[in-house]
């Protein structure tokens, strides 16, 4: 038998990944180079999914793709017990990666919105919180899940209704793990939005849910908002700060006077915090409004923590 075995979605069940970001990983920063049959379907070996598993737990401990994608698997070992603290397979056996269980976890969760199977994807994320708590399910659940899902939307592989089908599902979790850390009345308001024109609000409703987790008191008020709108609320409530989710598209030409405008009407005191995949693209004009950057949830909770210590102070 042929030691190239595993089709790509066997890999992806396996793994976590989805087979978007594992091409992506093949082609340009060659992890691995899968055998190719008769009908020039991939097909991968034991060693090869063990070492896209490793990959996967150390980028998302922060490690980059680019630079460890082509060390030996031997190496990828070493680095991800010396990172993870997790003891990991030896060289020769073929049981495959264990550690994560966010990685079954977020299999199950795309399987779900591939089938558009709202109860099969309200138990996984209540399997999430069982198992990784309500901030680890967060971050190594619902923020992975929204980010492969938008990998397999801009790649073809699924569609807008599946990408709205999760938005709504997840929608009315978060909102029920919102309401269960109802913050004191004197905590610090974060509104959360995105503004007009930006439809994908995953990021949003991800930023309110965590900051919610935080002890902070959200105002969620939805995908595609006017400038205006999102500032009288955040007057209105006297709000800390404003966190806003831009993903795409990132050209859109009315979104850098939203944001100018927003920044204007927002009082000084009000942060004004921005992440999602659109803001490599608009970092200048970001810098230029002094808004705070924000790369993912533990980013946003380092920052909501620094301004709440300014408040105390």
């Amino acid at each position: 038998m042929s030691a190239y075995q595993h089709a790509i979605q066997a890999v992806v069940q396996r793994t976590g990944l989805s087979a978007h970001v594992i091409r992506i990983w093949e082609k340009r920063y060659g992890a691995v180079v899968p055998e190719r049959t008769g009908t020039n379907r991939r097909l991968y070996s034991d060693e090869q999914v063990e070492r896209l598993g490793l990959l996967r737990q150390l980028t998302q401990a922060g490690q980059s793709i680019g630079a460890i994608a082509t060390q030996p698997l031997e190496r990828l070992r070493q680095i991800a017990g010396d990172t993870l603290g997790t003891a990991v397979p030896v060289a020769g056996r073929t049981a495959g990666v264990a550690v994560d269980p966010a990685a079954a976890l977020l299999a199950a969760g795309i399987a779900a919105v591939r089938e558009l199977d709202a109860a099969a994807l309200g138990a996984t994320l209540r399997q999430a919180e069982l198992q990784l708590g309500a901030q680890g399910m967060l971050q190594r659940f619902a923020a992975p899940l929204a980010q492969s899902l938008g990998e397999l939307w801009r790649a073809g592989t699924i569609t807008a209704a599946h990408e709205h089908f999760a938005t709504a599902v997840l929608r009315v979790h978060l909102a029920r793990s919102v309401g269960d850390f109802a913050a004191r009345a004197d905590a610090p308001v974060l509104v959360t939005a995105t503004p007009a024109g930006q439809l994908h609000e995953l990021g949003a409703l991800l930023a309110a849910a965590a900051a919610a987790n935080l002890g902070w008191n959200v105002v969620y008020l939805g995908a595609s908002l006017p400038a205006a709108e999102i500032a009288g609320a955040a007057v209105q409530r006297k709000a800390r700060a404003v966190a806003l989710s831009l993903v795409y598209p990132h050209d859109d030409p009315a979104l850098v006077p939203a944001l100018e405008l927003l920044r204007e009407l927002l009082p000084a005191s009000t942060a004004l915090l921005v992440g999602g995949r659109a803001v490599p693209a608009l970092q200048s004009v970001l810098e230029r409004l002094g808004a705070r950057q924000v790369r993912d949830l533990d980013g946003l909770g380092a920052l909501l923590d620094g301004l709440r210590a300014q408040r105390a102070g």
